[in-house]
């Protein structure tokens, strides 16, 4: 190997370093935000992730949230009560399930705008952040985010298995 090739190699694997310790940090700064989030509107972590994925993938079951959070169907129990006291979903009689006492689980949307209130701060700011980017940066950078969202939910569901 030269040592141009090498030396690209090297910066290639400083870089590809430098990606992942941001991606960790964002992860971490992101935890914290929603943490934010979760104190303003009086609900645990676990319950505003959960809020989050019955949001954006419901109407959905109860064991279907449970296997998308990693939760154990008890666990899900207590989150999904929190919530439905709180007033941020509804339980509901699925209508199409072949055993009667099934139910699907629906958030409610007259709170939304408590949630949308308190990322307003960060979604303005990502929006002047993404503003100085190409249309072709644009689509780079929500394919790396995609691809990246999708390793983190193999690993995830890899570890789930243990």
């Amino acid at each position: 190997m030269s040592s141009a090739s090498s030396g690209e190699a090297r910066r290639r694997r400083r870089l590809a370093s430098e990606i992942k310790d941001s991606l960790r940090e964002l992860s971490n700064q992101l935890s914290l935000l929603n943490h934010q989030v979760g104190a303003h509107l009086d609900l645990k972590d676990v319950d505003l992730d959960c809020l989050e994925l019955i949001t954006r993938h419901g109407p959905m079951s109860p064991s279907i949230v449970a296997r998308r959070a990693g939760l154990h169907p008890a666990t899900m129990t207590g989150v999904l009560d929190r919530l439905q006291r709180g007033g941020w979903i509804v339980r509901e009689r699925d209508p199409e399930a072949a055993d009667r006492r099934a139910v699907t689980v629906r958030a409610l949307r007259d709170r939304n705008a408590e949630v949308f209130q308190l990322y307003s701060g960060m979604n303005t700011t990502m929006d002047d952040l993404l503003a100085d980017y190409s249309e072709a940066d644009l689509e780079l950078l929500a394919d790396f985010i995609q691809r990246t969202t999708t390793a983190g939910q193999s690993a995830t569901a890899t570890l789930a298995e243990v």
